[in-house]
């Protein structure tokens, strides 16, 4: 029970890392076998697809970042605006990481992934879909304590503008991949506080 559960572990982690080094066109089944140390026919056996696979290894992505997020927007002890703060300044973390690194900087993998896919494939569009719909709200929640001490007026902490914010964090995520510079994400902060203050409400 333990190795098939390794197996299929090592073919979501493989299928994850190589679809976010070069698309999820560019890579095969046989490729992603053959990183994982798994026999190609023994590949059908944990998952129908290569579309099924790379569901799995959304969902293993986003639930890695999610813990990340969750653990510092969920923290009392720091004043609400400044959780915000961390989630992002962690992205930039992991950006200027993956550049040290690797000597390339990929930006987001579900990002990537809806610029490639969204308009061609229904199933990956709508996954990926409900997952920015819980960063949203998480953002969205975030921003609830922040008016709620009277930081930002009420009529700001929408859905709307946690729509923005991850817009924001996205956008620029992508232009620090073309360039392949993290210190194109020097100015994300200060551009998510002002875009906090002009946001119209919903």
């Amino acid at each position: 029970m333990g190795r098939t559960s390794a197996a299929r572990q090592s073919l979501v982690d493989s299928a994850g890392e190589l679809i976010f080094e070069r698309g999820y066109a560019a890579v095969g089944v046989a490729e992603i076998c053959t990183r994982a140390g798994v026999l190609k026919g023994s590949f059908y056996h944990f998952f129908p697809s290569k579309q099924a696979l790379t569901v799995a290894a959304i969902d293993d992505y986003w639930a890695r970042q999610r813990e990340c997020w969750a653990e510092l927007l969920d923290d009392d002890r720091t004043p609400p605006l400044d959780r915000l703060r961390a989630v992002f300044a962690a992205n930039v973390a992991a950006q200027t990481t993956d550049k040290r690194d690797r000597g390339v900087l990929r930006g987001c993998l579900l990002g990537n992934l809806a610029l490639e896919l969204s308009a061609h494939d229904p199933v990956m569009r709508v996954r990926l879909d409900q997952v920015f719909a819980e960063q949203v709200e998480m953002v969205r929640a975030t921003l609830a304590a922040v008016a709620a001490e009277g930081t930002i007026d009420p009529g700001r902490a929408t859905a709307g503008t946690a729509r923005a914010l991850l817009a924001q964090l996205e956008g620029m995520l992508l232009f620090a991949k073309v360039a392949n510079d993290p210190g194109v994400l020097e100015t994300l902060w200060p551009q998510a506080l002002r875009l906090l203050s002009t946001v119209d409400s919903d």
